[in-house]
């Protein structure tokens, strides 16, 4: 597919400066820039990459001016990140759909099949299962018995949906992903640990993307949900019954023990943990490996480190942590000084107390 400059601009809502019949027909970031490219700069940090790219058509962010001659033909924009991601939302939306099933797919008979769907080879589908028209099954999705899966949501290869669990619609499940597997729940006896039966469900809504080999486990009774809107980053461990507000975005190797429940548009920075039966407030920030031990009320709270706490006072704890061994050898000495001045002040007040009980001459 090739688009022209002019075209580019109808789309995104730009104005070209430069040769409106420039046209392009692949994307590269602006430092590997190629003709028949299209990058974009947003950050004028990046400025001097304008100037020496190859690329035919640049997108740019309408408050930065270029000081020297530009050889690529320019789209200004409000906001050239958000116009990219338009852009490429557009291009993908254009790519033909694959229809079909495989042969060596496997389909139980009693299975509910929607139109317009793809299914892969060697993809296993089960009894009771219902798949929603637009569907697109990579090969070895697995589908567990009476799973149902909404139309139009995409499940990449490898990924896997347990009995009775519920996908929504316009999802994505990328390689490797678990949807429903038992919870960890064991009973401890005197002979070992006893396993709990997991008789829940998990619960996917509507567009939600979650991200290879990252697991939603299924609730121990209940289901467990993730709301709409939700983005899960790889490698990502929801715990059961744990309930995830809509909106909100994790990023890789966040763990979230059993029985939270996590308010809409939370950010997690990577490796964020937080404990069971904690109940966390809509908008609250976690910076990357923020351990979080108890529930955060405050909406909109931003916090940091382990055991979490508030961001600003986890920087300023952080900008002294590396003196704290001078600080404490410091500490130390002070404290023996003040010893030594105790044991002189208490020598002088004995000798003046025994110069007081003496006669007078």
């Amino acid at each position: 597919m090739e688009f022209s400059a002019q075209m580019i601009a109808g789309l995104i809502g730009g104005t070209v400066v430069g040769d409106p019949e420039a046209k392009v027909n692949n994307f590269a970031r602006i430092e590997e820039g190629r003709p028949g490219c299209i990058s974009f700069l947003y950050n004028d940090k990046y400025l001097q990459h304008l100037y020496d790219t190859e690329s035919t058509i640049v997108l740019i962010s309408e408050n930065i001016e270029p000081q020297q001659e530009v050889k690529a033909t320019l789209i200004k924009v409000a906001d050239a990140r958000q116009a990219v991601a338009k852009l490429l939302q557009i291009y993908e939306s254009m790519k033909p759909k694959r229809e079909g099933i495989s042969e060596l797919a496997f389909i139980d008979p009693s299975a509910k099949i929607g139109e317009r769907c793809y299914i892969g080879p060697f993809v296993a589908i089960a009894e009771g299962v219902e798949i929603g028209e637009g569907c697109i099954l990579h090969p070895h999705v697995t589908i567990g018995r009476n799973a149902k899966v909404g139309a139009n949501t995409e499940i990449y290869s490898n990924a896997v949906i347990y009995h009775d669990c519920r996908v929504g619609n316009r999802c994505i499940l990328h390689a490797g992903c678990v949807i429903g597997a038992d919870g960890f729940g064991f009973q401890p006896t005197e002979k070992g640990y006893e396993k709990i039966p997991q008789i829940g469900i998990a619960i996917i809504e509507d567009d939600v993307e979650i991200g290879a080999n990252s697991c939603i486990d299924r609730a121990v009774m209940g289901a467990t949900v993730v709301h709409s809107g939700v983005k899960i980053d790889n490698l990502v461990q929801i715990g059961h019954n744990d309930e995830i507000g809509s909106h909100t975005v994790m990023s890789a190797q966040v763990g979230i023990a059993g029985s939270t429940k996590v308010g809409q548009w939370c950010m997690f920075g990577g490796q964020v943990g937080i404990a069971d039966h904690a109940t966390i407030a809509d908008r609250v920030m976690a910076g990357a490996q923020a351990g979080i031990p108890n529930s955060v009320k405050k909406e909109g709270a931003a916090i940091q480190g382990a055991p979490a706490i508030d961001a600003r006072n986890f920087w300023k704890s952080s900008a002294i942590f590396k003196y704290l061994p001078d600080m404490w050898a410091d500490m130390n000495q002070m404290k023996k000084e003040i010893r030594m001045l105790k044991e002189e002040l208490r020598v002088k007040n004995e000798e003046f107390a025994t110069a007081l009980k003496r006669p007078n001459d």
